[in-house]
């Protein structure tokens, strides 16, 4: 059976069913483009038309479209050979239907269409970012981004471009949809499972015609009982779900979201572990820390053991656990960033683990599981600026160690500016922990028997002989001076430098 999302796809703007604001508005972005020559950026939730009214919209305009989209890999590179190419000459075809027109040009467009623009990120797309940037900022053909979070994108990119925000398709919209389908499709239908697929989809069209073709499968009816037990087990998606667990859901409510989304327990913890402070206070933080570290500790056992039925227990803890430690539901827009995820970065981190134990004295595996993770968390994205700086000197970080731990981009200014105040605070480390030992000694150019008198000399005859003249006195005196000996050698042995300066060392 074909796929009824793209069998009954929009062919024209005017066919779009709800955001007739959106529509318009891009409608008259398209016939106005000779005037502005501005990008569009088309956002909002997944499943409410923004890709089906690009392609409407080229059909409209006889443009031909170049489409580059999640399944593709977006680096610098492949934009700029084929969105770039796209974007800078018309078709052939296209400007031999401009020239038979009679000079019209608007034939011989291309529409470069860039979908998921906002989910550009990590090494697999390096530079992919700039590269749209680039490319919005000289095309010479019509460019539309799609996206679901418009504030994931840069500034730059966002202040270059038309924004036009599509909002979800309310159940007044997406029924006739569904009605015209099975009329179409030769299905009866009950109106009540037509309005209950509506409902259930809460403004994804597109959804709604998937559950409607999954229902109606092999059926000549559509009844209520038939969308009742056919009910898609709908997972949530990520960014809600941490909505739900930093900030506005109960600890039984959070525990009952993690199991709704589709994700590991272990990507879940990074998640939140990266999101926390951006939410919490210091002392939700604390607690919420507790319940990450436990939840990390199965995760442990799961590793180990291999025994996935301990996910339920790292569940309740990175969910339930930190949606306790809340003292109140959170307001306001959030940004989330994604974690660093070790399996990307395996070289680097263990490259960090090997510094930080050689200089701290422990095992790779201390260094890993204990010191690591609490490194990240006290300098996350650099904050405090003394602290991060501090820790660069203390275990020698470059600015690759400093981006990995802080989650900062290492080539950000701030992280070369933190590695220039690091080598700086080393040196002047070095230079105190030497006692003055490659300066030049004042008593180096004194006289020899002057040099030998002075009071740092060590106890010698002449000392013992002075004081033998009162036998009391030269007891006293001599216990006296060789007490002083022993101790000057017990804490010239403590000032010994033994290679392993830890972060104390540099606060």
């Amino acid at each position: 059976m074909a796929d009824w999302t793209e069998t009954y796809r929009p062919q024209s703007l005017s066919e779009l069913r709800g955001n007739d604001k959106a529509r318009d508005a891009l409608r008259e972005w398209a016939t106005s483009w000779d005037d502005h020559r501005e990008a569009a950026i088309l956002h909002g939730s997944p499943g409410i038309g923004k890709t089906s009214a690009a392609h409407a919209l080229a059909a409209d305009m006889g443009w031909e479209t170049v489409e580059l989209n999640a399944s593709d890999q977006r680096t610098a590179d492949v934009i700029e050979r084929f969105a770039g190419r796209a974007a800078q000459n018309a078709t052939l075809a296209g400007s031999v239907a401009s020239g038979d027109a009679g000079g019209d040009t608007s034939g011989g467009r291309q529409l470069v269409i860039l979908d998921e623009a906002d989910n550009i990120h990590g090494n697999y797309d390096r530079g992919g970012a700039s590269a749209i940037t680039r490319l919005v900022k000289s095309s010479g053909q019509p460019i539309v981004l799609i996206a679901n979070e418009f504030y994931d994108m840069s500034r730059g990119l966002r202040n270059a471009c038309r924004e036009i925000e599509f909002r979800d398709v309310s159940k007044r919209s997406i029924v006739p949809v569904l009605r015209d389908i099975c009329r179409r499709e030769g299905i009866e239908f009950d109106t009540d499972a037509l309005d209950r697929i509506a409902e259930a989809n809460s403004g994804d069209l597109r959804g709604a015609v998937k559950d409607l073709q999954a229902v109606a499968e092999d059926k000549a009816r559509v009844t209520l009982e038939d969308v009742v037990t056919s009910d898609r087990d709908r997972s949530m998606d990520l960014f809600p779900f941490l909505d739900a667990v930093l900030k506005e859901q109960s600890a039984e409510a959070a525990l009952q979201s993690a199991y709704a989304v589709d994700e590991t327990p272990d990507d879940l913890t990074a998640w939140i572990e990266h999101n926390l402070l951006s939410v919490y206070t210091t002392r939700e933080a604390i607690s919420a820390y507790d319940s990450l570290a436990n939840a990390d500790r199965w995760l442990g056992r799961v590793r180990a053991s291999q025994n996935y039925s301990y996910w339920r227990y790292a569940t309740d803890n990175l969910a339930a656990g930190v949606a306790a430690a809340r003292d109140e539901p959170k307001g306001g827009w959030t940004r989330y960033r994604r974690p660093q995820f070790w399996g990307s970065s395996d070289s680097t981190r263990e490259q960090l683990c090997q510094q930080i134990a050689e200089r701290s004295g422990v095992s790779m595996a201390i260094a890993r599981r204990e010191i690591l993770p609490y490194l990240s968390a006290m300098t996350y994205h650099c904050k405090p600026r003394e602290l991060t700086v501090a820790m660069a000197a203390a275990y020698d970080l470059d600015e690759e160690g400093v981006a990995f731990v802080t989650g900062s981009g290492k080539t950000t200014n701030k992280v070369a500016s933190i590695v220039e105040d690091a080598q700086e605070l080393r040196e002047e480390a070095m230079t105190a922990h030497s006692d003055d030992a490659f300066a030049p000694r004042a008593d180096e150019t004194a006289d020899t028997d002057e040099t030998a008198d002075t009071d740092d000399a060590s106890p010698g005859e002449s000392d013992l002989i002075d004081a033998a003249g009162d036998p009391a006195t030269a007891d006293a005196e001599t216990d006296e001076l060789l007490n002083d000996e022993s101790t000057d050698e017990e804490d010239g042995s403590a000032d010994t430098d033994d290679g392993q300066a830890g972060l104390s060392d540099f606060m």
